[in-house]
């Protein structure tokens, strides 16, 4: 991948803003892609390999509890097993999400609808005893709509999932941080607002370390930092500080996972390139926000039903989208300062303080902005540099022999 990354342009720059002093400075970036991780193609190895080269902190990896246990008490974790081992093995962190529930523990019906509060914790238990080392958990993923919870009811999604769930977590686990909530940014068909879930589910004396949601953007023409709805009760990233207002004043400065999140390509999203641009926009947006620990990408891979989701680094034949340059090299433009153009980045693969290089293209010419660059030990940098509005900027890694995609200077 590296190769071919550096194969596609002949220009590059990296820039990285310094965060505000309230922003959340350990902020991880990471991805989904569960199908992917477990099915793709080639082996499990090669896979890894891939998210090593796109430089993810975290991965978030759902455990289906009614594939795992459709007889109580008869478990199958190989599929977990072999995915949650091998990220292990890599040093990569797994936050992990349990959803579904088997008809032995429902009443008999499909997997959305919500168990018993004791037949759930006992799942619970047995998923943290057996992954010891996994230390942030999610329960359930969008209780908010009915497609994935049934009642859709904050109450019943506390009392029968959250709060056993909690309990048998940290039995085993007393330093494992477990996330409630899980939300979609909208109520959809039946279902409830993320306002009014986090305030139902306070009313219903939720237990969590951390509240979870899924700030997908509610049209392609919204941004990370503009176009939200300001006047209803939808959360987007464009309105990331009502989310922040709502948990606090729900449960106090609790942290805040972003684990879900992508802007789709093709017929219902947007350009190549402009996917690309928001993930920079994006990881820009969460860093300078307070409280934010995770932003997961959704997904790796395109999936092949054109009605379901398009938002991979990748599309349906495994080729590079413009994306699969922007995650391991994200980048912004943060404004201007003393009329010169601050840029903002990172540099994802590996850890530690990294070397890269700025270019610059206006008109037919390139150049170099200046000599090797150091980041932060975190890969972060800030740079204000001379460059005009209309130029085509991007970054270089040496280490990596990997160019970003381009963002135009304004």
């Amino acid at each position: 991948m590296r190769v071919l990354l550096s194969t596609l342009a002949a220009c590059a720059l990296l820039g990285v803003l310094a965060p505000a002093a309230a922003a959340s400075g350990n902020v991880r970036f990471g991805i989904q892609d569960d199908a992917w991780l477990a099915h793709g193609s080639g082996t499990l190895d090669d896979r890894l390999d891939r998210l090593e080269r796109l430089g993810v902190d975290i991965v978030r990896f759902n455990l289906h509890w009614d594939k795992i246990e459709p007889t109580r008490g008869a478990y199958a974790w190989e599929e977990s097993d072999a995915v949650l081992r091998g990220l292990r093995g890599r040093g990569i962190p797994a936050v992990v999400g349990i959803v579904g529930s088997p008809r032995w523990a429902n009443g008999g019906r499909t997997p959305n609808f919500a168990p018993a509060a004791a037949s759930f914790a006992g799942f619970a238990r047995a998923a943290a005893a057996r992954y010891r080392w996994v230390t942030q958990w999610l329960l359930w993923n969008e209780p908010n709509q009915a497609r994935w919870l049934r009642p859709t009811s904050p109450r019943v999604y506390v009392r029968q999932i959250l709060n056993p769930g909690y309990a048998a977590i940290r039995a085993v686990s007393p330093r494992a941080k477990v996330a409630g909530g899980v939300t979609a940014p909208r109520a959809a068909t039946n279902g409830v607002s993320p306002v009014r879930w986090i305030r139902g589910m306070r009313a219903a004396g939720a237990r969590l370390d951390a509240y979870a949601h899924h700030p997908y953007p509610s049209s392609p023409r919204e941004t990370p930092f503009a176009g939200g709805c300001g006047y209803c009760e939808t959360i987007t990233m464009a309105t990331l500080e009502r989310l922040l207002a709502e948990v606090r004043r729900a449960f106090g400065p609790k942290r805040i996972w972003l684990t879900e999140y992508g802007y789709q390509t093709g017929a219902f999203g947007v350009t190549q390139q402009r996917q690309a641009e928001l993930i920079g926009q994006s990881a820009l947006r969460v860093r300078k926000a307070p409280r934010v620990d995770m932003l997961i990408h959704y997904l790796v891979k395109d999936e092949p039903e054109v009605a379901r989701f398009q938002s991979g680094l990748f599309n349906v034949a495994g080729r590079p989208k413009l994306a699969a340059l922007a995650f391991p090299l994200p980048l912004a433009q943060a404004g201007r300062s003393g009329g010169k153009l601050v840029l903002w980045g990172q540099v994802r693969p590996r850890s530690g303080v990294q070397t890269y290089r700025v270019q610059v293209r206006t008109g037919s010419a390139c150049r170099f902005a200046g000599g090797v660059r150091r980041t932060s030990v975190r890969g972060f940098r800030s740079v204000p540099l001379d460059v005009p509005r209309g130029a085509f900027v991007r970054i270089y890694s040496p280490r990596d022999r990997a160019y970003s995609a381009t963002i135009r200077a304004t």
